[in-house]
């Protein structure tokens, strides 16, 4: 139900994102897993990462299972060895079992979906693969903040908002317990500061997130 097969994903990908970019970019999402994202996830838990691309974050967090949901094959060459690659769509990801999972991470992902059918349909299969209690973390670039720079990526076909995402949860019975509408910026390419140091002292300072947050991070749970 992606919009792009994965021959075309891995050719989109490559091309936006070099070896400095790749580095650049891990070394922002450590400083993110360690002081933000892994208070949210217990060390036995089972991590799913939909839509994982480079494995910024399933490398980077601590969890007893690590596993990497994409279409792009190229998944698996980025993963790290503890983890493990599953290619599917994220609609159909047949091979996680039913309630097998307590954190789903989706980041940056929901606006390369075609529609809001298959938006609805995704998180249909989260709730699917998520055990009773279980959390999705959603870190979502919102248009309502960006307007028109939320198209300059080719691959960006959904626009979203904090309320759109508030909806689409209701309707699929995973209630927010958490939402902080400006987190972080646009992309890792914008004022994001990037030396590690900056980025541990911009989590820290809740009014620079206010000046330059544009993406929504969400936590909703199944009941």
């Amino acid at each position: 139900m992606e919009a792009f097969d994965s021959t075309r994903l891995t050719h989109i990908y490559r091309q936006r994102f070099g070896v400095d970019e790749r580095a650049s970019r891990n070394a922002v999402w450590r400083v993110l897993c360690r002081h933000f994202f892994q208070r949210f996830v217990p060390p036995e838990a089972t991590v799913l990462d939909l839509a994982a691309g480079n494995c910024e974050f399933i490398n980077n967090i601590q969890a007893a299972e690590k596993i990497a949901v994409d279409l792009n094959e190229d998944t698996r060459h980025f993963a790290a060895p503890e983890v493990r690659v599953v290619i599917a769509y994220s609609h159909d990801m047949a091979e996680v079992a039913s309630e097998s999972v307590d954190v789903v991470f989706v980041s940056n992902f929901f606006e390369h979906l075609p529609d809001k059918n298959a938006l609805l349909a995704t998180l249909s299969e989260i709730r699917r693969v998520l055990r009773h209690g279980g959390k999705l973390l959603i870190l979502q670039p919102n248009i309502r903040l960006l307007k028109g720079a939320y198209w300059d990526f080719i691959d960006h076909l959904l626009p979203l908002t904090h309320h759109t995402l508030a909806e689409a949860l209701e309707l699929a019975e995973m209630p927010i317990e958490y939402m902080r509408v400006r987190f972080l910026p646009y992309t890792t390419r914008s004022r994001l500061p990037r030396a590690p140091w900056l980025v541990w002292l911009y989590l820290h300072l809740r009014p620079a997130q206010w000046l330059l947050g544009k993406q929504t991070f969400i936590i909703a749970r199944k009941p």
